[in-house]
């Protein structure tokens, strides 16, 4: 048995449950992983109100740390005793112990924590194919992030100084935007007391818009964002932590000088197992090397998930938080 926090219903962070699961035995292809420590991210509030739906009753989490008890038939990128980390579907990984197929787990290097392991795959996957996967980015181009001092913004900004990058983010607060650019952000913009952030890009970029924007918030930063853009320019929208982007007429990318858009999920990303372990070793260099440092400021345990979602929810939050197992 394993202790596993589920949602029977979708709505709030009230509705969690902790209960007793049956882990059950690996099959083909799969793996069963003991838990040191899972990830939080914005997904799962996603999944846990229903706007990204689950078949119900579900487990919850995408991302987690641990140690390989057993392996199924076929896997051989794992054995028994591994140190692994992962993002992966489906949702399931607030809890002790778990059975899950592997293809998406990887092998965690000695150098790396647990804690920083759990804290990382989903978020420092999702830069890793941001910077490298979905527009060519390349030493000098620029890049607007919004939520620079979260969990995501907190390694894109050091991602970005590791390639030379020039990276705007914005911040809700002016510490929030101190703590962007202590880990590499060129410039951050308080979006509370500038909100026209469009205008302050330009001024910040020498008057003309950035490369690439990379917006995980939605709805409340989109049209800015398209105004943030230089002709050509790409808007990678990634997420909706303020809610849906409304439906939009594209030719107004063309009014706007023939921008690109494009709503990648990093899951369509690491389908494939061989670019997954190829992106998690490119991510964990950057670790080892000392490039990126896995920022955690928030560790909740188990039984207090809700309050985890609580404070990622109301914006409380800056880097990565985990839920110590």
């Amino acid at each position: 048995m394993a202790q596993t926090i589920i949602i029977e219903s979708f709505g709030g962070p009230e509705n969690f449950k902790l209960v007793d699961r049956e882990v059950g035995t690996p099959g083909p292809g799969q793996i069963r992983i003991r838990h040191h420590a899972a990830g939080l991210n914005f997904i799962d509030v996603y999944q846990r109100t229903g706007l990204y739906p689950i078949q119900l009753p579900h487990p919850m989490g995408m991302e987690g740390a641990g140690v390989v008890e057993a392996v199924g038939e076929g896997v051989t990128h794992l054995k028994v005793g591994d140190r692994a980390a992962y993002a992966s579907q489906p949702p399931g990984s607030y809890c002790e112990a778990r059975v899950m197929p592997a293809a998406q787990v990887c092998p965690l290097p000695d150098a790396i924590s647990f804690e920083e392991g759990a804290a990382m795959m989903l978020k420092g996957l999702t830069v890793q194919y941001l910077f490298h996967r979905t527009t060519p980015l390349k030493k000098g181009d620029s890049v607007l992030f919004h939520a620079a001092a979260g969990g995501v913004g907190l390694i894109a900004c050091q991602w970005a100084r590791s390639e030379g990058i020039t990276l705007i983010g914005t911040a809700g607060s002016d510490e929030k935007c101190q703590l962007a650019l202590d880990h590499g952000a060129t410039h951050c913009i308080n979006y509370n007391t500038t909100p026209d952030f469009a205008a302050e890009v330009r001024r910040l970029n020498g008057g003309k818009g950035v490369d690439v924007v990379m917006d995980a918030v939605g709805a409340s930063t989109f049209e800015g964002s398209l105004n943030s853009l230089k002709p050509l320019g790409m808007m990678i929208t990634f997420g909706n932590a303020s809610g849906k982007v409304p439906p939009m007429d594209v030719g107004t990318l063309a009014a706007k000088g023939s921008l690109k858009i494009t709503r990648p999920t990093l899951f369509t990303h690491i389908a494939n197992h061989e670019d997954c372990q190829a992106m998690a070793q490119h991510l964990f260099a950057k670790v080892t090397s000392g490039a990126v440092k896995i920022v955690i400021d928030q560790r909740w345990p188990l039984a207090e998930v809700g309050a985890a979602h609580s404070a990622l929810e109301a914006r409380a939050t800056t880097g990565s938080t985990i839920i110590s197992i």
